[in-house]
Protein backbone atom coordinates (compact mmCIF):
# COMPACT_ATOMS: atom_id res chain seq x y z
CA UNK A 1 0.00 0.00 0.00
CA UNK A 2 1.46 3.72 -0.77
CA UNK A 3 2.60 5.96 1.69
CA UNK A 4 1.77 8.67 0.56
CA UNK A 5 -1.31 10.71 -0.02
CA UNK A 6 -2.60 11.50 -3.12
CA UNK A 7 -2.05 15.15 -3.82
CA UNK A 8 -5.36 17.67 -3.33
CA UNK A 9 -3.83 20.16 -6.15
CA UNK A 10 -6.45 19.20 -8.85
CA UNK A 11 -4.29 18.96 -12.54
CA UNK A 12 -4.65 21.11 -15.46
CA UNK A 13 -3.77 21.08 -19.02
CA UNK A 14 -0.54 23.05 -17.38
CA UNK A 15 0.19 20.07 -15.05
CA UNK A 16 3.23 18.17 -16.06
CA UNK A 17 2.89 14.84 -16.74
CA UNK A 18 5.27 11.71 -17.26
CA UNK A 19 5.65 7.93 -17.04
CA UNK A 20 6.31 7.17 -13.70
CA UNK A 21 8.16 4.01 -14.17
CA UNK A 22 8.73 2.30 -10.51
CA UNK A 23 4.49 2.98 -10.09
CA UNK A 24 4.19 0.80 -13.15
CA UNK A 25 6.76 -1.59 -12.47
CA UNK A 26 5.20 -2.37 -8.80
CA UNK A 27 2.20 -2.56 -10.21
CA UNK A 28 2.63 -4.71 -13.59
CA UNK A 29 4.45 -7.50 -14.02
CA UNK A 30 4.23 -7.61 -17.43
CA UNK A 31 5.59 -4.56 -18.16
CA UNK A 32 9.08 -6.06 -20.10
CA UNK A 33 6.85 -7.58 -22.18
CA UNK A 34 4.97 -4.30 -23.36
CA UNK A 35 7.92 -2.26 -23.34
CA UNK A 36 9.96 -5.36 -25.77
CA UNK A 37 7.05 -4.51 -28.03
CA UNK A 38 8.15 -1.26 -29.01
CA UNK A 39 12.13 -1.92 -29.58
CA UNK A 40 13.06 -1.75 -32.77
CA UNK A 41 13.82 -4.89 -35.13
CA UNK A 42 17.94 -4.60 -34.43
CA UNK A 43 17.22 -4.18 -30.43
CA UNK A 44 14.58 -6.73 -30.23
CA UNK A 45 17.46 -9.42 -31.80
CA UNK A 46 19.83 -8.03 -29.29
CA UNK A 47 17.47 -8.00 -26.18
CA UNK A 48 16.46 -11.47 -27.19
CA UNK A 49 19.60 -12.47 -25.25
CA UNK A 50 19.60 -9.91 -22.24
CA UNK A 51 18.51 -10.61 -18.89
CA UNK A 52 15.13 -9.09 -17.72
CA UNK A 53 16.60 -7.07 -15.20
CA UNK A 54 19.69 -5.68 -16.33
CA UNK A 55 21.23 -2.51 -15.37
CA UNK A 56 23.80 -0.83 -16.88
CA UNK A 57 25.96 2.82 -16.31
CA UNK A 58 24.49 5.90 -18.07
CA UNK A 59 26.04 9.36 -17.78
CA UNK A 60 23.72 11.94 -17.46
CA UNK A 61 24.87 14.77 -19.98
CA UNK A 62 23.36 17.57 -17.87
CA UNK A 63 25.03 16.61 -14.78
CA UNK A 64 27.76 14.22 -15.64
CA UNK A 65 26.78 12.02 -12.92
CA UNK A 66 26.54 8.40 -13.54
CA UNK A 67 23.52 6.75 -12.87
CA UNK A 68 22.53 2.83 -12.75
CA UNK A 69 20.14 2.55 -15.43
CA UNK A 70 17.42 -0.30 -16.39
CA UNK A 71 19.16 -1.32 -20.15
CA UNK A 72 15.42 -2.04 -21.79
CA UNK A 73 14.01 1.06 -20.59
CA UNK A 74 17.83 3.12 -21.76
CA UNK A 75 17.65 1.51 -25.05
CA UNK A 76 14.28 1.96 -25.84
CA UNK A 77 14.50 5.64 -25.05
CA UNK A 78 17.99 6.70 -26.44
CA UNK A 79 17.80 4.62 -29.74
CA UNK A 80 14.39 2.82 -30.61
CA UNK A 81 11.93 5.85 -29.99
CA UNK A 82 14.18 8.20 -31.90
CA UNK A 83 13.20 6.05 -35.13
CA UNK A 84 11.45 8.16 -37.84
CA UNK A 85 8.62 5.32 -37.79
CA UNK A 86 7.93 5.08 -33.67
CA UNK A 87 5.54 8.01 -33.75
CA UNK A 88 3.56 7.15 -36.82
CA UNK A 89 0.50 5.55 -37.21
CA UNK A 90 -2.88 5.20 -35.59
CA UNK A 91 -2.22 4.47 -31.84
CA UNK A 92 -4.92 4.51 -29.20
CA UNK A 93 -4.41 8.33 -27.02
CA UNK A 94 -2.69 6.38 -24.30
CA UNK A 95 -0.42 4.60 -26.72
CA UNK A 96 0.60 7.97 -28.58
CA UNK A 97 1.48 9.72 -25.14
CA UNK A 98 3.55 6.88 -23.81
CA UNK A 99 4.94 6.91 -27.41
CA UNK A 100 5.98 10.49 -27.30
CA UNK A 101 7.22 10.50 -23.69
CA UNK A 102 9.46 7.78 -24.61
CA UNK A 103 10.77 9.89 -27.86
CA UNK A 104 11.13 12.70 -25.52
CA UNK A 105 13.25 11.02 -22.87
CA UNK A 106 10.53 11.43 -20.96
CA UNK A 107 11.05 14.88 -20.19
CA UNK A 108 7.53 16.02 -18.71
CA UNK A 109 4.94 18.43 -20.51
CA UNK A 110 1.73 19.50 -20.10
CA UNK A 111 -1.50 18.32 -21.41
CA UNK A 112 -1.73 21.69 -23.71
CA UNK A 113 2.30 20.51 -25.11
CA UNK A 114 0.93 16.45 -25.94
CA UNK A 115 -2.30 18.04 -27.10
CA UNK A 116 0.17 20.05 -30.01
CA UNK A 117 1.76 17.36 -30.88
CA UNK A 118 -1.37 15.15 -31.27
CA UNK A 119 -3.67 17.75 -32.61
CA UNK A 120 -6.36 16.30 -29.82
CA UNK A 121 -8.18 18.81 -26.96
CA UNK A 122 -5.93 19.35 -23.75
CA UNK A 123 -9.06 18.72 -21.83
CA UNK A 124 -9.30 15.56 -23.04
CA UNK A 125 -5.93 14.59 -22.57
CA UNK A 126 -6.23 15.78 -18.85
CA UNK A 127 -9.49 13.60 -18.52
CA UNK A 128 -8.00 10.78 -20.16
CA UNK A 129 -4.72 10.93 -17.23
CA UNK A 130 -6.71 12.26 -14.36
CA UNK A 131 -8.88 9.45 -14.10
CA UNK A 132 -9.09 7.02 -10.85
CA UNK A 133 -7.14 4.24 -13.18
CA UNK A 134 -3.58 5.48 -14.03
CA UNK A 135 -2.71 4.03 -17.51
CA UNK A 136 1.17 2.84 -18.14
CA UNK A 137 2.47 4.83 -15.43
CA UNK A 138 1.51 8.15 -16.85
CA UNK A 139 1.05 10.49 -14.26
CA UNK A 140 0.95 14.21 -13.13
CA UNK A 141 4.42 15.28 -11.66
CA UNK A 142 3.64 15.98 -7.97
CA UNK A 143 6.23 18.06 -5.55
Amino acid sequence: MESRLPSLVKPTIETLFKIDFEWWKKRDQEWRVFMRSFLCPEHQEKFAEIENDEQIDWVDPVTAEVLRVDALQHILITHCAKQDEFLTGSNSLVASVFRIFLANGNRPMSCQELSIILDRPAETILRTFTTRRVYKGIRPITT
